[in-house]
């Protein structure tokens, strides 16, 4: 008898990822759940400042014209959704599907799901009161140094409450920030009745969820590998997980579409954001990257097998964004012949006259594009004959006013600096506020009571 497969295709990887890429799984091939990752820390602090400013946003708004794509499908073909687009307001992403599925008239068909309680901006003072430090894990500092600053701070939730949401029937199950691995490892778990505590099976489904987690950076996309022999990328096939219940899988992609499933391409995905091998940490458990087996299983198909995890921790990442400054970004594009001497001559021009003005900054970071922005002192030395350079000046500042004169000091260059200045100009550059990261830690037990699952029939 053959062992059941439980499909998990991967639909987005971050927030502004292919938009066809949901289309073409639903309708591409056979699938049980379509999984939809678009959160990063950046991404909660710039929905939490959309929020403030209309309390109907905070979500992934592109979500929501996506399942207006694919709910009949879905809906037709009983193919169930996990997704973290609801991002700082997961009510209203749902509010917003349901009005959706009752303008396609699919409302009796379409059960969606919401999960809350990882937003603990609102609860912040409560637990500094009770002793909770929310200490910065790469500084040491408490969070009380900055938190008449903070913009949002939300807990890691893992699978728990998608697992629930499933069960409860939710179809298009949304979420706030619970961890890109879990939107997989929670359809397995549901799908299979592993247990919670079979820390191999946690390990094994959150291996999957990672190496789909990204799109199609695990199908050929950003391949660094024998990547001029990757094709097909204007229709890139999207990654699925292909799951049997004793815990190891299939990476894969529908047939007919571009890119590539190779233990290259895995491989590549597997090592994005990986610190220790042995620890990889989520809120479900602990997964050792050191057990994994790859192997080509026929083309674009690797089997992935072996994966050993260990006993969650006690304590849950959170996720904080805090207001630091102020930044800007000016460019001016210089051509040959001594491109890069005259960048550099612009370069220290622009410095002494923004001393001269008597302006401070943090920082002014320069950086010279085609020379050495990317691999800095790696580069070696220019080329004289560089056929063009661009320089690229940064300042940031805590108050807004001397990033404000900075970027009125660009332009003039042009006719009172070097020559040969070319290229496509925009203007003054833009003041934009610096959004800082602060992750700290809290005991699991703080977060996990507060967790709500509720079922909206649409």
């Amino acid at each position: 008898m053959t062992d059941r497969i439980v499909r998990v295709a991967a639909g987005q990887g971050f927030w502004g990822d292919w938009l066809e890429a949901p289309v073409r799984q639903v309708q591409g091939g056979p699938i049980d759940y379509l999984m939809m990752d678009y959160l990063a820390e950046v991404t909660m602090s710039i929905m939490q400042k959309q929020k403030s400013r209309d309390p109907k946003y905070g979500y992934a708004r592109d979500f929501v014209p996506l399942m207006e794509r694919i709910l009949p499908d879905l809906a037709a073909k009983g193919i169930r959704v996990t997704s973290n687009a609801g991002g700082v307001n997961p009510r209203a992403c749902a509010e917003a599907v349901r009005e959706v599925a009752r303008k396609l008239g699919v409302s009796d068909k379409v059960r969606i799901a919401l999960v809350t309680g990882d937003d603990i901006l609102p609860r912040l003072d409560e637990l500094l009161a009770k002793g909770h430090a929310l200490t910065d894990m790469d500084t040491g500092r408490p969070l009380a140094d900055i938190r008449d600053k903070v913009l949002s701070a939300n807990a890691y939730l893992g699978m728990a409450p998608i697992v629930e949401a499933l069960r409860q029937g939710g179809q298009v199950v949304i979420t706030g920030r619970v961890t890109d691995t879990g939107l997989t490892l929670g359809p397995l778990f549901h799908e299979f009745g592993w247990a919670t505590d079979d820390w191999d099976k946690v390990a094994a489904g959150t291996v999957a969820g990672h190496i789909i987690e990204c799109g199609a950076q695990s199908s050929g996309g950003n391949l660094l590998r024998d990547w001029r022999k990757v094709k097909g990328l204007a229709n890139p096939g999207f990654p699925i997980v292909e799951a049997t219940a004793d815990g190891s899988f299939i990476i894969t992609k529908h047939p007919n579409t571009g890119g590539v499933v190779s233990v290259a391409s895995v491989t590549e995905q597997l090592v994005y954001e990986m610190g220790d091998p042995h620890t990889y940490i989520t809120p479900d458990g602990v997964a050792d990257f050191t057990s994994i087996r790859l192997r080509q299983a026929g083309k674009d198909r690797v089997r992935v097998s072996g994966i050993r995890g260990r006993e969650k921790t006690a304590m849950l990442k959170v996720s904080i964004a805090y207001f630091y400054g102020y930044k800007a970004v000016g460019t001016l594009v210089y051509s040959w012949p001594d491109a890069y001497d005259k960048a550099r001559a612009a370069d220290q021009i622009l410095r002494q006259r923004l001393k001269d003005l008597g302006l401070e900054f943090e920082q002014v970071l320069t950086e010279y594009v085609g020379v050495d922005a990317t691999h800095g002192p790696l580069a070696g030395k220019p080329s004289p004959d560089a056929p063009e350079v661009q320089l690229r000046v940064g300042v940031r500042a805590r108050e807004k006013a001397p990033v404000e004169r900075f970027t009125r000091e660009i332009a003039p260059l042009v006719l009172t600096g070097p020559p040969s200045v070319t290229g496509f100009a925009v203007g003054r550059p833009e003041v934009q506020e610096v959004v800082a990261y602060w992750p700290a830690l809290i005991d699991r037990r703080e977060i996990e009571p507060f967790v709500k699952v509720e079922v909206l029939d649409a």
